[in-house]
């Protein structure tokens, strides 16, 4: 029983990730004793809360072999508007949370049936809705931030079910939606399908302009609710936040083994590597290290995963063309 347990987990691409994880970790905890401190893990759980959807954000997209590069546009605008709703006009904490969350899966929409529309690459579509929200979001707080955040919001954000954080259940429930979209759900197998092969997962009857507009409205959901809960997470509702969202929005994917042509994602994979990045951002602090070496060593393990992935992919490749290697 333990062993096949065993061979199914040694099967899975997360687990070296899970691996590196764990040994971060305890490097971590060897160089420095606050590490595992309350304050140093509440920290990290919070980065984690809005990176964890940040990426999986973006993991949706780059499953139809697509890209969204709005994604910190589209949670900025969400931000700034969930911001105004609460301060300026006193709407409920809850309606305003699905409000906010409805702006993201507006915005999403619009990309997608701007993409299907138009028949231009998504890259180009994203690129200039990441201006078009990035100006709103400018255009309509004049760069002056929401202060007045309820007291309330931040107090669920920072409470306790028993032992357990509440903002750890936000990536952990986000993580599970998406996984059960991804593998359970009809919509969720198009989706791979046509990242896998548009033209034949067209020809087998799937819509690829539906698929296409559904990723995307996904995506926009995500997107919206990252900037909820960085709202929550600041106690204020910033003109910039997203703006640095978008090369953490493809690191965690890409280091968790997405395929960037698409038709492949992990949700599990995703994850661990947002606990890796989250790990090396506080392993650099916690070490001292110039801040801004971060984007550096963040660059540099992106650049190995995609090299890694595709050395991978070639390899299968070969193996499945000699006869070798069953697809499982």
């Amino acid at each position: 029983m333990n062993a096949s347990i065993l061979a199914r987990m040694l099967r899975h691409d997360w687990l070296p990730l899970l691996l590196m994880a764990i040994a971060a970790i305890v490097v971590l905890a060897l160089i420095s004793a606050s590490f595992f401190s309350n304050y140093n893990l509440f920290v990290m759980l919070r980065i984690l809360s809005v990176t964890s959807l940040v990426a999986l954000s973006q993991m949706v997209t780059i499953a139809i072999g697509q890209m969204n590069l709005a994604v910190g546009a589209i949670g900025g605008l969400v931000a700034i508007l969930f911001g105004a709703m609460l301060e300026l006009y006193g709407v409920p904490i809850p309606l305003a949370v699905l409000a906010a969350i409805g702006i993201g899966l507006l915005c999403g929409a619009v990309n997608g049936v701007l993409i299907a529309w138009t028949r231009i690459n998504g890259f180009i579509i994203t690129l200039a809705m990441l201006s078009v929200f990035t100006g709103l979001n400018y255009g309509i707080t004049k760069s002056i931030p929401f202060y007045n955040m309820p007291q309330a919001l931040k107090t669920a954000y920072d409470s306790y079910l028993g032992p357990i954080p509440m903002i750890l259940f936000i990536p952990v429930l986000a993580a599970l939606g998406v996984g059960f979209v991804l593998n359970r759900t009809r919509a969720g197998r198009h989706m791979l399908a046509m990242g896998g092969n548009p033209a034949a997962a067209e020809l087998a009857g799937i819509s690829v302009t539906r698929t296409l507009i559904f990723t995307h409205v996904l995506s926009g959901g995500l997107a919206g609710l990252a900037g909820v809960v960085a709202v929550a997470r600041l106690g204020t509702a910033e003109p910039s936040i997203g703006a640095d969202w978008l090369l953490a929005s493809f690191a965690a994917p890409v280091i968790g083994g997405a395929a960037l042509a698409g038709g492949h994602v992990s949700v599990i994979g995703t994850m661990i590597a947002v606990v890796l990045v989250i790990l090396l951002e506080n392993g650099l602090l916690l070490a001292r290290t110039n801040p801004f070496y971060v984007q550096f060593f963040l660059g540099a393990l992106i650049l190995l995963a995609v090299m890694f992935n595709q050395w991978r992919a070639r390899r299968t490749e070969a193996r499945r063309a000699s006869g070798r290697v069953v697809p499982t």
